[in-house]
């Protein structure tokens, strides 16, 4: 999982550590074919195959053996129908190609780990965003219910204002009757 991690993308590899606390279960996995300097190899020639500038090589280094042995211009160490040139070629295909299929073997592996933390990733995300709803439906219904508290209240002081002012004006009447007799 060490040289998975360092052969990730480099974005991957400048992440914060809780950003990888995902990754950490999947610690212990290897790659398919293991870490060792064979896999890695083949990934690094495969990684070469698929370039621009190995397709323009190639086919730079085809001209000249064209040239120089079709035409006898230097050397002809390689008559026409070029079998050396067709041997080189099958050769280069016959060890190409398993190694193309290793590196993408190995990739699948780095892959496939990324994909399950992801996963987890995404599910902790959705676990915690229905707690916050859940949270959030809670205070809502608190909230409510210390609005229909407040309501309540403010009706019941209501009452006893209005309470409190029909008694002041008895009080008042009844005094002001007293007062004058």
């Amino acid at each position: 999982m060490v040289e998975q991690l360092k052969s990730a993308p480099e974005r991957l590899l400048q992440a914060p550590e809780h950003a990888l606390r995902f990754l950490r279960p999947h610690k212990g996995l290897g790659s398919a074919f293991g870490d060792d300097w064979f896999g890695q190899f083949a990934e690094r020639l495969a990684r070469i195959f698929g370039t621009p500038k190995y397709i323009f090589g190639q086919t730079v280094v085809v001209i000249f053996w064209i040239l120089f042995n079709g035409y006898s211009i230097f050397v002809h160490f390689d008559p026409y129908p070029f079998i050396l040139l067709n041997l080189a070629f099958s050769t280069q295909a016959a060890y190409a190609a398993p190694l193309i299929l290793l590196a993408q073997t190995r990739q699948a592996e780095r892959d496939k780990v990324l994909a399950e933390a992801d996963a987890e990733h995404r599910e902790a995300l959705a676990h915690e965003g229905f707690e916050r709803q859940e949270s959030a439906a809670k205070q809502n219904e608190a909230l409510h219910r210390l609005l229909e508290q407040n309501t309540d209240l403010t009706q019941a002081t209501k009452k006893l204002a209005e309470r409190i002012d029909t008694l002041t004006a008895e009080v008042h009447e009844h005094v002001c009757k007293n007062g004058d007799g």
